[in-house]
């Protein structure tokens, strides 16, 4: 059995898909304002939905949807409905939820995170976890990318 797509809940699918192929190589397959598709080398579809607003974050820890960038946050947010007060530019996930991107060595993960560090996203140095070289950090959209070696 192969797995086909997975969907994601995202504030701006535009920005989120260029975020994702800039960074991990998925290929932009196309979509519009409220959802977006990439795939990666292997097939595997990734679908990129637009929070309604009951899918966003209301918490006080709410953050923008660059919530992973310095100084350089795009601060997109939403219109709540019926009361024009801004929409936190975040969506709701688990506090363990995450995506992961595997990397075939410690060069290439170092690579990533170097690249991420220079463009302003915060991003922790790798480390070894779990037995494998990695760091996590929260990507546009507000979900957690782990990049692992």
């Amino acid at each position: 059995m192969t797995l086909n797509h997975l969907n994601l809940t995202v504030v701006s699918p535009d920005e989120t898909s260029a975020f994702l192929a800039k960074y991990f190589d998925l290929e932009p397959r196309g979509g519009n304002a409220g959802m977006q598709m990439l795939s990666d080398d292997r097939g595997m579809v990734l679908t990129l939905i637009k929070a309604r607003a009951e899918d966003h974050d209301q918490g006080s820890g709410a953050r923008d949807q660059g919530a992973g960038i310095q100084e350089q946050g795009t601060g997109i947010r939403g219109q709540a409905p019926d009361s024009g007060e801004p929409l936190p530019a975040r969506v709701r996930y688990p506090s363990s939820f995450h995506i992961g991107f595997i990397q075939p060595n410690r060069e290439r993960v170092n690579q990533i995170n170097a690249r991420l560090a220079a463009d302003g996203y915060q991003v922790p140095p790798p480390s070894i976890q779990h037995g494998s070289w990695t760091f996590y950090f929260t990507a546009p959209g507000g979900f957690t990318i782990e990049v692992m070696g």
